[in-house]
């Protein structure tokens, strides 16, 4: 089953209301009756200090719910602003490169144009000899005619190099 992004990101958000708002009702009652302690001891003259409105734990927790429903209410504000990335939008993302005559290139050569092609125009070296399985030798021969032939390039990182489309 297939739920796009909104409709999570507007169930978060409803989810994140319907929470606060029933923390809401839950503190106003927990102040109410906090209130009406305190008054029962103060009408008995009996120490403050004992008095169980002031020793409970309750704020805290209340305060954490607050916390996580705002949370999820964030999140879900978050999700419903970010673009949405789908394949479509993803192949319309894909640079356009430099037009190539593909019968002056041999099928090995035409091969890793192909890959680095379907990888947006970049790739390490190091992958590329795994996806073909060619040797590091045989790879570095390859990409040094076609860097000759100014289909491509090479730029040093690190241990590596990455290969990128012109």
């Amino acid at each position: 089953m297939y739920t796009d992004k909104k409709t999570i990101a507007y169930s978060l958000i409803g989810l994140a209301c319907i929470l606060i708002t029933i923390m809401i009702f839950v503190k106003l009652n927990s102040d109410e009756q906090s209130a009406f302690l305190c008054e029962k001891f103060h009408e008995n003259q009996l120490d403050m200090a004992q008095c169980p409105a002031h020793k409970s734990n309750s704020s805290w927790l209340i305060l954490s719910a607050f916390g996580i429903g705002i949370f999820i209410f964030g999140t879900g504000v978050y999700l419903l602003f970010i673009p949405n990335i789908t394949k479509e939008n993803n192949e319309s993302m894909k640079k356009d490169f430099k037009i190539i005559d593909s019968s002056k290139l041999d099928e090995e050569e035409k091969l890793i144009y192909n890959i680095l092609k379907n990888k947006n125009g970049s790739a390490y070296q190091s992958d590329l000899i795994k996806e073909t399985g060619f040797s590091k030798v045989k790879i570095t021969r390859i990409l040094d005619k076609l860097e000759l032939s100014e289909i491509l390039e090479r730029k040093r990182r690190g241990m590596t190099n990455i290969v990128v489309l012109r």
